[in-house]
């Protein structure tokens, strides 16, 4: 079993149980805090490859403190991130969970089945906060379209002035055919592309 798995009590009481050492749960948290080495720990890395990176970038950042080339958002102006987040396990509880009660949590019955995968679309509201989502079958064009139509659709996104809205470089809206088929539908939309590889800008995302 992965070293990870352990909480702090029950290594102590593995370290314990094999006479391995008489030190005190709270020494073996020392210990481990003070490791060098932990392998049970990581970090993941990748090098922006955007040759545009500081130009995107700098415009995703400047939109999220309320600004577009230069100037002021309008008060009327939106901000929306989008993202999709595929191969959801969809399950199904075979009995139905209970409500939470006084003096104790909600009760949910461990056995489920399997509903295959979903994958979960989901636009934030940068300006106003609150999220607008939906699940599909799979992600594609289409299933993003319905996600687009879906918010834009309604108040006050239908009557926005301009409705930013920021995605990543997924096929689903891509460069600039995509910039030319949602505004050829939603005249007030303005697509933003951010970097490659720079999800960690995309606040739906984080």
């Amino acid at each position: 079993m992965p070293l990870s798995r352990f909480s702090r009590a029950e290594l102590h009481r593995f370290v314990v149980e094999r006479a391995l050492s008489e030190a005190s749960a709270s020494t073996i948290g020392h210990w481990l805090a003070e490791d060098a080495i932990k392998p049970w720990q990581r970090r993941s890395w990748i090098f922006p490859r955007d040759p545009d990176f500081l130009e995107k970038a700098g415009r995703v950042l400047d939109l999220y403190q309320g600004r577009f080339q230069g100037g002021l958002l309008e008060p009327g102006d939106l901000v929306i991130c989008a993202d999709a987040k595929p191969s959801i396990q969809a399950r199904a509880r075979i009995h139905p969970s209970a409500p939470p009660a006084p003096g104790r949590g909600q009760l949910v019955e461990h056995e489920y089945e399997r509903r295959g995968a979903v994958c979960y679309l989901d636009a934030w509201d940068v300006r106003r906060g609150g999220a607008i989502g939906r699940s599909e079958p799979k992600g594609g064009i289409e299933p993003f379209d319905r996600l687009v139509g879906q918010v834009m659709s309604k108040q006050p996104y239908a009557s926005a002035r301009r409705v930013f809205w920021i995605v990543d470089n997924s096929s689903d809206h891509r460069g600039q055919r995509s910039i030319d088929r949602l505004q050829r539908r939603w005249r007030n939309l303005i697509l933003v592309h951010l970097p490659v590889h720079a999800s960690w800008l995309n606040q739906v995302d984080i």
